[in-house]
């Protein structure tokens, strides 16, 4: 596997391969898991060449503080990546991907970078199409593949690639959520909770399970799917739920007043032991369309 840290080796990287086929390439910030890896594999499995990125971004944290514990831990992600076969880990710093002299764009995202994680996140999703963006004018992938479990992100850089007229150059991949053996969804901040806090934890997945099947049924209206698993989670161990929400396939939220719109993505923040984990669930809809 080659370990390149500047823009100079990975565009000598790039002539290297750039003739044999497809290049897949998987961003991350790090701290690999379960999930990083299976986007790995799935690239391998259709890309000649796999390039994942290990760069923890600094602009998409509206929150000094969470950047500084972010946790990171780059021997170890070197050793799994060598195990999954990644071709190449792009491993830049700050100045390597945004230069003294960058002019950090402002893309026109429109309601989606202002609802849910946005709204608790002012600034966060600028911060992910910068660096997205900046990825793919560095690395000039063929396909990009993200997890569904930051779902809103996903939206949100689909809309980049779009306002940046990348596809049909640039594909993009969703892929399902990875969970642990009872059904965490896997994420770096995981490594922060301690393992009650982890058990705790799955009430989310419950609840989006338990909001689908009432949906499905229609036995609930949404108002009182919503409080129902937002209390249920406050008594189980979370000290806070940002949002429990649901929003059709455009991606516009859902109520019980909005007018022909049907509930696609339910959709969850909640902090515990301080640690602020989402989840998310989809309801009869491709996740890639």
């Amino acid at each position: 596997m080659q370990i390149i840290s500047t823009a100079n080796e990975l565009a000598s990287y790039l002539n290297t391969v750039k003739n044999n086929g497809n290049i897949g390439f998987v961003p991350t910030m790090g701290a690999l898991h379960e999930g990083h890896l299976n986007l790995i594999r799935t690239s391998k499995q259709n890309d000649d060449t796999t390039i994942c990125s290990v760069f923890v971004n600094k602009i998409q944290f509206t929150n000094e503080d969470d950047f500084i514990k972010y946790p990171r831990n780059i021997e170890q992600d070197i050793k799994l990546l060598e195990q999954v076969g990644c071709d190449c880990v792009f491993i830049p710093t700050q100045e390597v991907v945004f230069p003294i002299d960058y002019k950090y764009e402002i893309f026109n995202l429109g309601k989606i970078e202002h609802i849910l994680e946005g709204l608790y996140r002012p600034g966060h999703f600028q911060g992910v199409c910068n660096v997205v963006n900046r990825f793919i004018e560095l690395i000039q992938p063929n396909k990009l593949y993200l997890g569904i479990k930051d779902l809103q992100q996903c939206k949100v850089i689909e809309k980049m690639i779009h306002l940046k007229k990348y596809e049909p150059a640039v594909e993009l991949i969703f892929c399902a959520t990875s969970r642990n053996e009872k059904g965490l969804a896997l994420s770096s901040r995981n490594k922060r909770l301690s393992n009650d806090a982890k058990n705790k934890a799955l009430i989310l997945i419950e609840m989006l399970k338990s909001a689908k099947e009432q949906i499905l049924s229609k036995s609930s209206n949404l108002d009182t799917i919503k409080q129902f698993c937002i209390t249920t989670i406050l008594t189980n161990g979370f000290e806070s739920v940002d949002y429990f929400e649901f929003a059709d396939q455009h991606f516009e939220l859902v109520n019980d007043s909005s007018t022909n719109q049907n509930p696609v993505y339910i959709l969850t923040a909640a902090t515990i032991e301080g640690v602020r984990l989402i989840d998310n669930i989809i309801i009869g809809y491709e996740t890639n369309s």
